[in-house]
């Protein structure tokens, strides 16, 4: 029996006395897109945001699902340029709700959180039922943006036309 062994017997040969180590990583780094940023750390480096423009084309209404906008691609874009993973949205009366998605806020993350405050007020409970944009204001707070909201749809029609009511008395 003091023959060596043929084949390499993994609890006694050929394995070092403590595993390999190769630094602890996190188990959800992939979860996190590449690009996207904190919003903290978009302050302290003074990297100014863009606002994505087809939020004033939406002529969306607060109160009802972000999946009755008629421009399915708007949800689809990115919120702020550069991407963040959460954001505050302040509404003039003082109502704060939060956007977030770890591979960047879309437009349908912003919707969603609005909605989720309003989905169960009436129509005629809202002043402003219909969102206007969004507007960053760096002095009053580089952490959030302020939620404009409006009396009607208003939006201007790119090519859409669909709900326009024709109001004369051409019958």
């Amino acid at each position: 029996m003091s023959e060596p062994l043929t084949k390499v017997d993994s609890a006694v040969q050929g394995i070092s006395s403590s595993p390999p180590k190769e630094g602890f990583k996190h188990r959800r780094a992939s979860s996190s897109a590449n690009g996207v940023m904190n919003i903290l750390d978009l302050e302290a480096q003074q990297i100014e945001l863009q606002i994505a423009k087809e939020t004033q084309m939406l002529g969306w209404k607060i109160n009802t699902s972000p999946s009755t906008v008629e421009e399915k691609d708007y949800l689809k874009k990115l919120l702020t340029t550069p991407p963040v993973k959460k954001i505050d949205l302040h509404f003039p009366l003082g109502l704060e709700v939060t956007a977030r998605n770890l591979k960047g806020v879309t437009i349908k993350d912003a919707l969603d959180a609005i909605y989720k405050q309003f989905k169960k007020r009436a129509d005629d409970e809202l002043e402003l039922p219909y969102l206007a944009g969004f507007e960053w204001d760096k002095e009053e707070s580089w952490t959030r943006l302020v939620v404009h909201l409006q009396k009607d749809a208003g939006k201007s029609n790119m090519g859409g036309g669909k709900k326009k009511k024709n109001k004369g008395g051409d019958d």
